[in-house]
């Protein structure tokens, strides 16, 4: 009877300091658990991609940590990303920044996820939680809610479709707007 009393106290005690040990432990990104079985088949820190299309150059990818699984055919990215996009005459049109993402290596869509930003060199601002590139449209879009600053109004909302230059915009669901004051 002492040593079952013996062997619970201690196994009270040893559980009890396991659980304050995992406290304030940092969770690993998403990113790392979606594929946590599988054992990337290259990985990067401090990368660049270059996406082009007929030669042309469409973005620049960078990232502080990407890990391609080439059996699923997805490259994850990690570790803050900023794309620069490019237009038909590879002029740089606008810049998005993530905490991490998702490219789909057969379609080159791109997924961003975590305080994402948009800045189009035309003087808008888009940000949201989730923001995808669908290369075929060379389209961004959301079903998210989205908040977009331009030179003359703010509009909040959620679902939104753009080109990659914030210029030709819809944002399906408006739940406010307000014009800025122009100086």
């Amino acid at each position: 009877m002492k040593r079952t009393i013996l062997i619970l106290i201690l196994l009270t005690f040893v559980s009890s300091i396991l659980l304050i040990g995992c406290e304030g432990k940092v969770k690993p990104s998403v990113s790392s658990l979606e594929f946590s079985d599988e054992i990337p088949s290259q990985e990067s820190w401090n990368a660049t991609i270059t996406f082009s299309d007929s030669g042309r150059i469409t973005g620049i990818l960078h990232a502080g940590h990407i890990m391609v699984f080439s059996s699923k055919r997805i490259t994850l990215l990690d570790s803050m990303i900023t794309v620069d996009f490019y237009d038909d005459n590879m002029i740089h049109t606008s810049t998005l920044t993530a905490r991490r993402g998702r490219v789909n290596d057969d379609t080159q869509d791109l997924e961003a996820h975590e305080n994402v930003v948009v800045i189009s060199d035309s003087g808008s601002t888009l940000r949201s939680e989730s923001l995808y590139w669908t290369n075929k449209t060379k389209k961004i879009h959301t079903p998210e809610y989205v908040e977009i600053t331009t030179p003359t109004e703010q509009i909040k909302g959620h679902g939104f479709e753009s080109d990659r230059s914030l210029k030709n915009k819809v944002i399906y669901k408006v739940t406010g707007r307000a014009k800025t004051n122009v100086n």
